[in-house]
């Protein structure tokens, strides 16, 4: 369903992509690991064609988005849900205004199937009953929440998912992941989840890919993963600096 092929990014003189090929079959769920800065999150921006790559190709379903045209990227951006860091709410819109946000703008359904699939969405993610709520009301993790059922509402096919636990305590983080898998299952969606958090990759992805140097540098189930006694993948596991390295 997904597939890289030598895609290279630079931002300015900082080489952030140097030549990554990954492959994601559809249904699966894939966790992307890596240091700080090192290009999970441009990566993601490139799956959805956010950003464009000095060289290389993205495909989707087998159809090269690189060249596209913005009119021909709108059909290819709507079989995508994006599950943002921050959640991105709209603080002057209610929890039900900022789910419906996608379908209003298709402008395909009533009004009555608009508050029919908020409300189904909300309930996925164990929210009902907060469509009157403000952003301003909600915790963190409901946040994020809402953020997911804007993701889900219009049906996608594949999520994306850029650091979904960042800035939760490890019980709200651990829900998040609950329902990271249970949307997964339920709706079969191909899941791309972008993380620093250990538990978070060992949990949600059928694959975990670690992004090291601008490459994929492994590429594995969970368990071999985390087995794994490749020094650069062990330190990043383990959460080790190098005795080189400065703490600013």
């Amino acid at each position: 369903m997904i597939e890289t092929r030598q895609l290279k990014k630079s931002f300015d003189t900082q080489l952030v992509l140097d030549g990554v090929d990954l492959r994601i079959e559809s249904g699966e769920s894939v966790a992307i690991i890596g240091r700080s800065g090192g290009g999970k999150s441009v990566l993601l921006k490139h799956l959805i064609a956010l950003l464009q790559p000095d060289s290389g190709d993205v495909l989707i379903n087998g159809e090269s988005i690189v060249r596209m045209n913005e009119r021909q990227l709108l059909r290819i951006r709507e079989k995508f849900g994006m599950v943002f860091q921050s959640a991105a709410l709209f603080d002057s819109m209610t929890v039900a205004e900022n789910v419906a946000f996608p379908l209003i703008r298709k402008k395909k359904f009533t009004p009555g199937e608009i508050e029919q699939r908020v409300t189904a969405a909300l309930a996925m993610v164990d929210l009902p009953g907060t469509q009157k709520k403000n952003p301003a009301e909600l915790s963190g993790g409901m946040r994020k929440r809402v953020g997911l059922a804007r993701a889900i509402v219009y049906e996608p096919q594949i999520l994306l998912y850029d650091e979904p636990t960042t800035g939760l305590d490890p019980i709200v983080a651990d829900s998040i992941d609950k329902l990271i898998i249970r949307v997964r299952d339920q709706l079969k969606v191909t899941s791309v989840v972008v993380t620093h958090d250990m538990r978070t990759a060992r949990r949600v992805g059928n694959r975990v890919l670690m992004l090291h140097e601008g490459k994929i540098y492994a590429n594995a189930a969970p368990e071999e993963f985390f087995a794994s006694q490749d020094p650069v993948v062990r330190q990043f596991i383990d959460g080790v600096a190098d005795a080189k390295e400065t703490i600013l």
